[in-house]
């Protein structure tokens, strides 16, 4: 075994079998022990990043609102001193002196009294560091303060909110022995980060125990088949689908619905009310893939994890989206004076690397050609039905509403009371249209809802009438689109394909298959060469109709409701359950991330020339945004889930279908 030589005589050098068995056994628990430390050290650098990204949020927020106030408060300064200096020739040759000089004492503020002002605020604030900050009201409703007023309030807030954040700090250090012997690696006082980790946690561990539930489901097509559900009690979007549903009885369902076409949703928490989830984690359940609408009650303010920072309670209700997200109460307290229209932060961009800033709007991010200034309600279309559907006319003329069983036209071109002047009798009387377009021309209208059928109508006859039927094997259809030349219809169906239709042979050309459940949205490029949809797995996917192909596909943690493909190309907007809308570079992995809605983004609709776009939702909204960025440029209230929208090929016309039985012509005023 050894060279002669190497291995003194009579000595032997062996190791018995378990002797070799204990050291190998003593190397693995030293190399386990250590990759041990490693992970807590591992997770413990995770949480530090993720407050100090928290923290680099909210500083940089602060500085914002205050180069903000410093500026306004500059201007009220000028415009005071303008104000005097026109109002002193009136006054007496004595009085002028008099105030002339009060003007140059208010003036001389030394260095030594405003670290005087600002050493007794900041004392005042550490004595009370318990209590809520002092924020000032803002300029515009109270008289405004003078110059050196507002500089020792501006630095002293700033001071105060540093100091508060220190006080955080020592306190976390303070847990931190006892947070290790409660769970290694990880805070007492949990961040945003972790609270929305624990919850998706939750969600998925309540995924799997819905799925060992006897009785439960696993099919795609018993997945999507029952949702798109539209809710009568409420007159909200339910999708009844054509066989009953399979889900599990112990899900609750928010609302009785008729038969077995009831929404289901996780049980809410003790204490909330059930049409109103505090977090869109929890507002439907996981394995429940549905574009689903509850019934909509007044919105309620989330509450997240208490930070040690003092702070006022908030005018937007919003659920925790997103490690900087989870306390929209401490932004709009400290924003909400600041930004234009009183808003907080609500647009982030994103980087490659996940990191997320607020975007700073360029100083013409409203202004210029092509951006609306507010849009003007022009018509209400009692449609007497759920309008789950719409679209206009290129002349304007013209408005399509798809509710149950039929589709009905409208010919707004004149003013007055609106009726319809024509009803087109699709699928089955109880089934809801999904989507309906019309062909470039005008004398074409599709038809797809939840059925196995596409109605293609020959709107040219004296009389409306059904020309062609296509019939797919899904028994539901989401979503359409035309082609660019009109030769080809694409259907998003039910079972996750994507069916290509030839419209002037009237036959089935294609398939896309990828989705592993249900087809939500789709959207077509300009050029006709590229095709998105979004679906209820939880994906975006692009497709290449020269190669008949997948060429991208986007993943997220929720469910895609609506998307859009801006004309101008390079971007495309995205709504999902969460309540988010997110705007994708095709190219790059940049994108914004947009938080105005408070629930599901059900449409969305990009103008002709691709200069903004609309988004819809639960919460009753029509948001108008600037593209790419994500600036809001107006805001509707509806009185109920807004389920659909469309935008004229003008850009003239909004037209939005609601669970209120109507639809709603706007008129974009620029």
């Amino acid at each position: 075994m050894f060279p002669q030589g190497r291995h003194p005589s009579g000595q032997p050098f062996k190791f018995s079998v378990l002797e070799i068995c204990e050291r190998i056994k003593e190397e693995f628990q030293f190399l386990q022990a250590q990759y041990h430390s490693l992970k807590l050290e591992c997770e413990k650098l995770v949480s530090e990043k993720t407050e100090m990204q928290r923290h680099y949020v909210m500083y940089y927020e602060m500085s914002y609102g205050l180069n903000i106030e410093m500026h306004k408060q500059a201007e009220i300064v000028k415009r005071l001193s303008a104000i005097c200096a026109q109002i002193i020739p009136f006054l007496t040759q004595e009085h002028q002196q008099q105030v002339l000089q009060a003007v140059e004492r208010a003036k001389q503020v030394t260095m030594g009294e405003l670290n005087s002002i600002v050493g007794q605020q900041q004392l005042q604030q550490l004595s009370q560091h318990a209590a809520p900050l002092p924020l000032a009201a803002h300029p515009s409703s109270t008289q405004p303060p003078s110059l050196s007023t507002a500089s020792s309030g501006l630095l002293a807030l700033s001071g105060a909110l540093m100091a508060q954040v220190q006080l955080a700090k020592e306190h976390r250090v303070a847990q931190h022995g006892e947070s290790r012997e409660l769970s290694p690696g990880r805070s007492v006082s949990s961040s945003p980060a972790e609270s929305l980790q624990d919850e998706q946690r939750m969600g998925l561990k309540r995924k799997r125990d819905e799925k060992e539930l006897p009785g439960h489901s696993d099919s795609d097509g018993d997945k999507s088949d029952d949702n798109l559900v539209v809710d009568e009690t409420h007159s909200v979007a339910r999708a009844a689908a054509s066989k009953p549903s399979s889900s599990s009885p112990a899900r609750d369902s928010l609302t009785p619905g008729p038969g077995p076409s009831s929404a289901i949703a996780l049980r809410p928490p003790p204490g909330t009310d059930s049409a109103t989830p505090c977090s869109p984690l929890s507002s439907s359940s996981p394995s429940t893939s549905s574009l689903a609408v509850v019934p909509q009650a007044s919105p309620s303010l989330c509450t997240g994890t208490q930070l040690s920072v003092p702070q006022a309670s908030s005018t937007h209700g919003r659920s925790p989206l997103v490690a900087f997200e989870s306390h929209p109460h401490l932004r709009a307290s400290t924003l909400s004076s600041s930004l234009p229209g009183g808003k907080a932060a609500y647009s982030f961009h994103v980087s490659a690397d996940g990191q997320m800033q607020p975007v700073p709007f360029p100083p013409d991010a409203l202004l210029g050609s092509g951006i609306p200034r507010h849009a003007r309600q022009l018509h209400t279309l009692s449609h007497g039905e759920v309008v789950c559907a719409v679209t206009i006319s290129n002349s304007t003329r013209h408005v399509y509403t798809g509710g149950k069983g039929c589709v009905k036209v409208w010919d707004v071109g004149q003013p007055g009371t609106k009726t319809a002047v024509a009803q087109l009798d699709c699928l089955n009387r109880d089934n809801y249209i999904r989507s309906c377009k019309l062909l470039p021309d005008g004398r074409s209208l599709i038809v797809g809802g939840e059925a196995s059928t596409l109605s293609i109508w020959d709107l040219a006859a004296p009389t409306p009438r059904i020309k062609a039927e296509f019939t797919s094997s899904a028994p539901a259809c989401y979503a359409l689109a035309i082609s660019p030349d009109a030769k080809v219809c694409f259907s998003c169906c039910s079972d996750g394909n994507i069916v290509v239709w030839d419209l002037q042979n009237q036959t089935l050309v294609r398939q896309f298959q990828g989705h592993t459940d249900g087809a939500s949205c789709i959207d077509i490029s300009n050029d006709g060469t590229k095709l998105w949809t979004g679906g209820l797995d939880n994906t975006v996917r692009c497709w290449d109709l020269r190669e008949g192909r997948q060429l991208q596909q986007h993943d997220f943690s929720s469910q895609i409701f609506s998307l859009g493909y801006c004309p101008m190309g390079e971007w495309l907007a995205v709504g999902m359950e969460s309540s988010n809308v997110e705007i994708l570079h095709v190219t790059k992995p940049d994108k914004y991330q947009l938080h105005l809605h408070e629930s599901c983004v059900l449409s969305l609709k990009f103008a002709s020339c691709g200069k903004w776009f609309v988004s819809t939702g639960k919460d009753n909204l029509l948001n108008a945004w600037r593209a790419p960025y994500g600036a809001s440029i107006f805001q509707s209230k509806e009185s109920s889930s807004v389920l659909s929208c469309d935008i004229s090929v003008n850009n003239k016309f909004i037209v939005t279908g609601s669970g209120d039985k109507k639809a709603t012509v706007y008129e974009v005023v620029y």
